[in-house]
């Protein structure tokens, strides 16, 4: 009975198995006087009670006078959030707290943070969208309440130890990082980072918040022009910086340099997205999937309009230029385009 029980819960848990946007890892403990003990982790109170509303239906029909116990099973996301934010110029997203687990997004300095838990030296963290993995805790600092004013622009911009070229390099601030403006001297404007890293950066390499494009034609001509601001940065998985990236990050990057938040994923793009046919406007993205029924997405273009795409491409190792009805692996593994802009 109490592996039936099991298989019956994991069943339902099956629902949360995303482990990018999802934390469901309870399990059937014991049978006690006639109740089912659960214990585990979750990772909010919505997933809890969902998770125990559809096991309890399906109890009710095989085991009518059992009832559900679980007193045990742990809320990540109760009481008063911790916030954290990134202190170095940019840190990795890991799937398991390890260096040597598959690094699924990049953090630029400043990105703010929720931990749910602790192991070891790192933390499992949720960012603004949802979507977890887990974080070097020693990267992290307590958040200052500064506001943002500007956004690094440039893929990698210099911090100096003054407002000039001949001054020392005190760090490399990267493209997507938001910053404070504190004074501005001579093109060049003194800043602030997380983890009291002080210096400044050329005021060139900054957008002001709040002159981000609003209008379409704007924005589509914004996120082509930062792509191409790319051109050459070398193919990394996970990444999503200057110093490496990948088709999705490319684009998720490009599109918050245009004022626009997309999901990190390629495949959570497409499903985010507005469908639209040819011919493809500058901005839309195209996507790529496996042969054959299935068709899972595993890459995203960026079009220049029509079938020209800008893309982080793992054969080239790094972002350029293609057409693809002219590139046999990419006519052929087409599935669709994506808007995130206009009606």
């Amino acid at each position: 009975m109490l592996d039936d029980l099991r298989d019956i819960l994991a069943d339902t848990a099956s629902a949360f198995a995303e482990p990018r946007t999802h934390y469901c890892h309870v399990e059937v403990a014991a049978l006690m006087d006639q109740r089912c003990v659960l214990t585990g982790t979750v990772l909010d109170t919505t997933t809890r009670d969902t998770l125990l509303a559809a096991f309890s239906a399906v109890l009710s029909v095989g085991f009518p006078d059992l009832t559900v116990d679980a007193s045990d099973v742990r809320v990540l996301r109760s009481g008063d959030p911790v916030r954290r934010v990134v202190a170095t110029n940019l840190t990795g997203l890991f799937a398991q707290p390890s260096f040597r687990a598959e690094q699924v997004s990049q953090l630029c300095n400043g990105a703010l943070l929720e931990q749910l838990m602790a192991e070891d030296r790192w933390l499992f963290v949720r960012q603004f969208d949802g979507y977890l993995g887990w974080v070097y805790a020693p990267y992290l600092a307590n958040p200052s309440g500064t506001v943002p004013t500007h956004l690094v622009c440039e893929p990698v911009s210099p911090l100096r130890s003054g407002p000039n070229k001949a001054a020392p390099l005190v760090s490399r601030v990267l493209g997507g990082t938001e910053v404070a403006v504190a004074q501005v001297e001579d093109g060049w404007a003194g800043i602030m980072l997380a983890g009291d890293h002080a210096g400044w950066l050329p005021l060139a390499d900054l957008r002001d918040l709040d002159a981000l494009p609003q209008d379409e034609d704007r924005r589509r001509g914004q996120i082509v022009e930062d792509a191409h601001r790319y051109m050459g940065v070398p193919y990394l998985w996970g990444g999503s910086s200057g110093m490496g990236i990948d088709c999705s990050g490319l684009a998720q990057l490009t599109y918050q340099l245009a004022g626009l938040t997309l999901p990190r994923d390629a495949d959570m793009q497409f499903d985010a997205g507005r469908p639209v046919e040819t011919p493809f406007q500058p901005g839309d993205l195209l996507f790529f999937g496996e042969l054959g029924a299935n068709r899972r997405i595993t890459h995203v273009g960026i079009s220049l309009g029509g079938w020209r795409i800008i893309h982080a491409s793992r054969s080239q190792n790094g972002v350029y230029e293609d057409d693809v009805e002219a590139v046999d692996h990419l006519r052929k593994s087409f599935v669709g385009a994506r808007s995130f802009i206009g009606e």
